[in-house]
């Protein structure tokens, strides 16, 4: 019988890959963003069959109630989670950053994941399911603007290891996927849609792409259930480790 997954963040980038990739492996997926627009292209591609589609604002408590609520029967049987949505905003420095995007961060990437994360652990253990979580190496290696697009990561690496202690025993696999430079929309996004930012972030860097961050996301969820990858680190070939900042005056 065909496994089901919820994938959050589908739109675009990593989460869009991801439902690709499940459907071509004959996965029941379902998939969230907030842009009803591309999620419907999805199903029009893709049909209903095997694939869900659920628009509504991760931040939205009530609205990802009322859409796992509305979940149709063959869907309700969730084996694993895909914890994609998630975003960083601005470039600024602390002293200089917006409270705002600050916030926005913080109710994304933290407050949403660990919510939807709550309401669907019954289930997962029920089913001895996955919770796939995606973290980023700015979890792990500060850089200047990561600020607390940075400290949400870091948080979602603890939280998963958390996670896996917590349901020792249940069957449940964790895992923290923690991709460095890939390119997709999420530089437009950080810059309000500066094309020419996103340009020259990737320029001549081969960076990953969302195919190969949704191929790591399907090896986890398709290994044995007595396998555990606690934390997935992966970068580009030309990105590694930057060293200290010292300033002088």
């Amino acid at each position: 019988m065909a496994k089901t997954i919820l994938i959050t963040g589908a739109t675009a980038g990593f989460g869009a890959a991801a439902v690709r990739r499940f459907l071509d492996d004959g996965w029941r997926v379902i998939a969230t963003g907030r842009r009803a627009e591309r999620l419907q292209a999805l199903a029009d591609t893709h049909g209903s069959d095997r694939l869900h589609t659920a628009a509504f604002d991760i931040r939205d408590a009530a609205a990802l109630d009322a859409a796992l609520d509305a979940l149709p029967g063959g869907f309700r049987g969730i084996d694993v989670l895909v914890n994609n949505a998630g975003l960083a905003l601005g470039t600024a420095p602390a002293q200089a950053a917006d409270l705002a995007q600050w916030r926005q961060m913080i109710d994304t990437n933290i407050t949403a994941l660990a919510t939807l994360t709550h309401r669907l652990l019954p289930t997962l253990i029920e089913r001895r399911g996955a919770i796939i979580n995606i973290s980023s190496i700015a979890g792990s290696y500060p850089y200047p603007g990561g600020n607390v697009y940075g400290g949400t990561k870091a948080f979602v690496t603890q939280f998963s290891l958390g996670l896996r202690s917590d349901l020792h025993g249940t069957g449940v696999r964790v895992t923290s996927i923690e991709p460095g430079m890939a390119e997709t929309e999420f530089t437009l996004v950080r810059t309000g849609g500066d094309q020419a930012a996103s340009d020259r972030l990737y320029a001549g860097a081969q960076p990953m792409t969302a195919e190969d961050i949704a191929a790591q996301i399907h090896y986890v969820a398709t290994l044995p259930p007595h396998l555990n990858i606690n934390r997935l680190e992966i970068m580009p070939v030309s990105q590694s480790f930057a060293g200290f900042q010292v300033h002088r005056g």
